[in-house]
């Protein structure tokens, strides 16, 4: 099917527009816009930029999605941002594209949700089924593993990592790296254990969540240096794909070292 326009809308010549997509009344489509087939847009959306939404995408009033960023570094430079598919994009989302400080690109998986007035900074990598809850938001270069969930009011610093699985606590203050399958919480959030009821609902094995928790206990005790524990127990659990996620994670390259347990903030 054609895409249907409602009479109010302005979609700009260079706007390419798949089948079956709707525009909905007093909304804004760029000349950089690339909209998929079966887009819907409902009233008083604008989407701007070099921006490019997957098919099957929801849009609801007042998004702002492809605006420039708000980087003051940012001098114009012809950076894009790209949506995947089947994503819902509530009232007052607003979502920039990348810079040139950050690889040029924004860019969201497939199958999130972000709720209202969630925030998108410039330069982000977000994994698919990620939701952001009312009003969380991410800082520039932030990335963020599939399935992770943030919470409502929640804020994350500039270049921190959250693994998948992870789960943010709402009204958090997330200022440093978040493990895989972790769940933080706190005005200045805390590593306060695994996120067991979210493992739980995907399906995750007893033996599983057994090896993760013992895994963890051991990354977090006391003895040695978190980089011993780290390859301790990446020795120790090799064959378990899930603890291997976080081990990885943690000898990853880290600007922002990683939310630890209060009572281990100083190894």
């Amino acid at each position: 099917m054609a895409a249907r326009i409602h009479e109010t809308a302005i979609v700009e010549d260079g706007a390419r527009l798949g089948e079956d997509v709707v525009v909905g009344a007093y909304s804004c489509v760029g000349p950089g816009v690339e909209l998929g087939d079966g887009v819907e847009i409902k009233s008083h959306v604008v989407v701007a930029g070099s921006t490019r939404v997957g098919q099957g995408c929801r849009m609801f009033p007042f998004a702002s999605i492809g605006q420039q960023p708000q980087d003051l570094k940012y001098r114009g430079e012809p950076s894009r941002l790209e949506i995947g598919e089947n994503n819902t994009i509530r009232e007052y989302v607003t979502m920039n594209p990348g810079t040139e400080g950050g690889g040029m690109v924004t860019r969201v998986g497939n199958g999130c949700a972000f709720m209202v007035g969630a925030h998108v900074a410039h330069d982000c990598i977000i994994g698919d089924s990620v939701i952001m809850a009312n009003y969380a938001s991410l800082g520039g270069h932030v990335c963020v593993g599939d399935h992770a969930i943030i919470g409502g009011l929640a804020a994350v610093h500039q270049f921190v990592r959250i693994g998948r699985h992870a789960m943010i606590g709402g009204m958090s203050g997330v200022e440093h790296d978040v493990i895989p399958y972790g769940s933080v919480m706190g005005d200045r959030a805390a590593l306060c254990g695994l996120n067991i009821i979210g493992l739980k609902r995907r399906g995750f094995s007893r033996a599983s969540i057994r090896s993760m928790r013992d895994a963890y206990r051991r990354l977090f005790e006391p003895q040695g240096t978190l980089k011993q524990r780290v390859a301790q127990v990446g020795t120790t659990f090799a064959e378990t794909p899930e603890v291997m996620d976080i081990v990885n994670f943690m000898a990853g390259e880290s600007i922002r070292s990683f939310c630890l347990p209060r009572e281990d903030r100083g190894s």
